[in-house]
């Protein structure tokens, strides 16, 4: 089963040189986005308004490390080979990867750990992280590093690992969000204050037009 479905899904893939193309660049960038999208939450978050940002970034973060400590368990408990070492005649696989442990996906764990985590205090943008890791986990199967059971498994631990984060250690988050707030707020509350300006700035001269 995990085999079949791992075969369909990276089949896709050959003889599409556009769609590998595809494949390949959301593999290599969409992570980097989806954890910058996360972390910059912290700075939509005005200075004495309300911490949900802030907690929301934090909570990502703190996620997304668990996360991958998870897997470092997980993966003691239980070898996977990678698909290409497994089918290599019969794998498309579009990138270079070591051999390694294939369970569970670490770039999914971590894009499924900070999406629920932004999820948990931003509906919406928690959603369109929640696709876009989707589609991270989807792609660690078209360019032929992962199965499908260890994309599944990591979406339990990204949701494990946020439910966590968000509740029983949710205390500790709030206190260090808090602290951090006292360095970073002189910044924000400058950069709130400059783009203010200039949202003015700019309705004044379509006004003079």
């Amino acid at each position: 089963m995990d085999w079949s479905l791992f075969h369909a899904l990276n089949g896709l893939m050959r003889h599409r040189d556009g769609v590998q193309d595809a494949a390949e660049v959301f593999n290599a960038l969409a992570i980097f986005g989806l954890i910058g999208i996360a972390g910059a939450t912290w700075f939509f978050a005005r200075p004495g308004g309300s911490p949900r940002s802030k907690l929301a970034a934090l909570s990502a973060a703190a996620a997304a490390a668990l996360a991958l400590l998870a897997n470092l368990a997980l993966g003691h408990l239980w070898f996977h080979d990678r698909p290409f070492v497994d089918h290599p005649s019969q794998t498309v696989l579009l990138v270079h990867h070591a051999p390694d442990n294939s369970f569970p996906s670490d770039h999914a764990s971590v894009a499924f750990a900070a999406a629920f985590a932004v999820l948990a205090f931003h509906r919406r943008l928690g959603l369109v992280l929640a696709v876009a890791a989707a589609g991270v986990a989807l792609a660690r199967i078209f360019v032929g590093v992962h199965y499908p059971v260890d994309v599944g498994a990591s979406v339990l631990v990204g949701l494990a690992t946020a439910v966590f984060v968000t509740t029983l250690a949710h205390p500790y988050v709030a206190w260090t969000a808090r602290q951090l707030g006292r360095l970073s707020d002189p910044l924000v509350a400058a950069v709130h204050l400059d783009f203010a300006r200039a949202r003015r700035s700019f309705r004044r001269r379509r006004i003079d037009r």
